[in-house]
């Protein structure tokens, strides 16, 4: 485990039980609270996303949102924003994807991106990767190049990474893995 990964796994709370019986959710908001540790996760996705030459960074709603704009700030590149449908006040590009029991979908501006423009998506937790590999794929069919997907942590057990592989997305990196 890496430092920044040793910080992180002090500070997360584990809640039993949420959001449904069996679930462990890994809560991340004791790291965002702790400054130190926070601008030490932005240093180190920071580093991870500099060889990429990007143009933009692309946070998933809502804790994505949290980590993406400050790696923008940090970066001095643009933030692109994955919502949730009907949260976007502009004509939008749409992803659907499957959970567990039904269907869920994310949105970009329709003018969010061009063709080519280098693009990272990042978000808090890597599980299933449902969500991520939805965004990934709606980035990349609106033309951008996804050179990266960038998370804080990243339950292994769940292999959401290998849906990202199989969707065409190798450049998968995580700071800390459970």
């Amino acid at each position: 485990m890496t430092d920044i990964g040793k910080k992180i796994d002090a500070l997360i709370r584990n809640v039993p039980d949420f959001p449904k019986p069996g679930i462990q959710f890994k809560d991340i908001t004791p790291v965002l609270q702790d400054a130190a540790t926070f601008r030490e996760i932005i240093a180190a996705m920071a580093a991870a996303l500099k060889p990429d030459n990007l143009r933009y960074v692309a946070g998933i709603e809502s804790r994505g949102f949290i980590f993406a704009s400050a790696l923008a700030t940090e970066l001095g590149i643009g933030l692109v924003l994955l919502r949730k449908p009907g949260k976007l006040p502009w004509k939008t590009l749409k992803a659907t994807y499957q959970l567990e029991y039904g269907t869920d979908a994310i949105e970009i501006h329709e003018d969010a991106v061009k063709q080519g423009d280098k693009v990272a998506v990042v978000d808090d937790l890597l599980a299933t990767g449902g969500t991520a590999t939805a965004a990934a794929c709606l980035l990349r069919d609106a033309g951008a190049d996804v050179r990266k997907v960038l998370f804080a942590i990243e339950l292994d057990f769940l292999e959401g990474r290998n849906k990202l592989k199989q969707a065409g997305f190798a450049a998968v990196e995580s700071l800390l893995h459970y």
